[in-house]
């Protein structure tokens, strides 16, 4: 009996204030659609390191005609050069290090280098003469890269060695910083969220004072009081929140799954297993924040 006047006491509140509940459910459901933008975002970028640091390679160029450098003084790097990088490379001293590692000529770096940039104009002036020839090294652990670039830089016919992970660093952390940018539009409307259930929690506590004060005179309970208010914003709020589970669910299933993935088919994307992970997420957090926003207005600024 306690409980069906509860619920009808709710019934009678999101009714009152329908206006209101429906600017709840609307920035509760742009909020947390953000939220979980940035938590995906944050999981893509944590797959992708995963992804391509292990492929991730050491490039050791070797000097072209038109290198500068100290090691480059002699020109371009010539056969004994060249011979003394393998060694280095075969050496007791790296080999526990790498992986495998391939030599790229003059006319395989050209040939790739047209296949890359095919239908650039850039294409018709640079030759094979002007690209580097190089060892690509595969690491066992990327993370330890400093012992190539050490060992080798210094060596004559060695014009740079660079580890493709601070490429990578670029990219991911333009990745973050949108991801931050997100995190920091969805705590804005966290709040405005928050100070709009609140609002309406008083409104309607308003409405129904003199209720109110007919329940606390028969001796109603403060909880009994309270509950159907605290119910009123954790509905508005769950049905912003289960909104805000589809959009994030529709995103990655047509967005990333859908469009992006057969776009990029060279790295992986966030899928259903980490939509699952997200979801509830942002339904718990809609819950919570609901009922502590209500409760904090209803105990606050309720007279009976």
């Amino acid at each position: 009996m306690r409980f069906a006047l509860i619920l009808g006491e709710v019934g009678t509140g999101l009714r009152r204030n329908v206006s209101m509940v429906i600017s709840v459910v609307l920035v509760t459901f742009i909020s947390l659609t953000f939220v979980g933008a940035a938590i995906l975002l944050q999981m893509q970028i944590g797959q992708m390191k995963n992804f391509w640091y292990d492929k991730a390679q050491v490039a050791i160029y070797m000097c072209t005609a038109t290198s500068g450098g100290d090691n480059c003084a002699g020109g371009e790097a010539n056969a004994d050069q060249i011979a003394t990088v393998q060694a280095q490379l075969d050496s007791p001293t790296l080999q526990p290090f790498i992986d495998k590692y391939y030599f790229e000529n003059h006319e395989q770096a050209f040939e790739n280098f047209q296949k890359q940039f095919a239908g650039n104009p850039v294409t018709d002036y640079v030759t094979a003469d002007l690209l580097s020839q190089t060892y690509w090294v595969n690491l066992k652990d990327p993370s330890q890269s400093d012992v190539l670039v050490e060992s080798l830089s210094g060596l004559a016919g060695v014009d740079s060695v660079t580890d493709q992970r601070s490429y990578l660093e670029q990219i991911f952390s333009i990745l973050s910083a949108a991801s931050y940018t997100a995190i920091g539009i969805a705590a804005l409307m966290l709040v405005a969220a928050v100070l709009l259930i609140a609002t309406t929690i008083r409104l309607s506590a308003f409405s129904r004072r003199r209720e109110l004060g007919i329940m606390r005179l028969v001796g109603a309970s403060n909880r009994f009081i309270q509950t159907p208010f605290i119910l009123e914003g954790i509905i508005a709020s769950l049905i912003g929140s289960v909104l805000a589970g589809v959009a994030i669910w529709a995103i990655v299933k047509f967005f990333v799954q859908g469009w992006l993935a057969p776009q990029l088919p060279f790295t992986s994307f966030v899928g259903d297993s980490d939509t699952v992970i997200v979801v509830p997420i942002l339904i718990v957090v809609g819950a919570l924040l609901a009922a502590l926003s209500a409760k904090f207005a209803i105990t606050r600024y309720l007279k009976v």
